[in-house]
């Protein structure tokens, strides 16, 4: 029982783990709620609704925790965060300076194609009548 839960490759790639692990957990999380929800609306009674939801929870956790320690996932968990230490992030003034330009772009695109067809509608109204 003691090899189900050793840590692969313990302090390497943490913070993907914990990332992936949380985010995991919120959606069973989420989806036992739902769950509960739904057998509330049925008459199977207390034990049944809080305890299929609570143990299914458990049970989640528990392949949650087993694979994020698998050392495949745990192996590209963590290259992928080595991966994310070597990105050179962008500064804010230079991603305010590309969306400036991507919406006067995309502003200017519309405007375009908002003209052209118009142009069109214009030109066809113009032959059919």
């Amino acid at each position: 029982m003691g090899l189900v839960f050793n840590i692969y490759k313990r302090g390497q790639g943490k913070y993907t783990r914990l990332c992936s692990a949380f985010g995991a957990a919120i959606i069973a999380g989420l989806g036992c709620l739902q769950l509960y929800k739904q057998l509330q609306a049925t008459d199977l009674g207390l034990w049944v609704e809080t305890m299929v939801p609570a143990g299914l929870f458990v049970g989640l956790c528990f392949l949650i925790f087993w694979l994020i320690n698998k050392q495949t996932i745990t192996d590209f968990m963590i290259a992928a965060e080595g991966e994310m230490k070597k990105v050179s992030w962008s500064s804010k003034k230079e991603i305010a300076v590309s969306t400036f330009i991507v919406i006067v772009v995309v502003v200017i695109m519309a405007a375009l194609l908002g003209v052209t067809d118009l142009g069109f509608q214009m030109f066809f109204s113009w032959m059919l009548s």
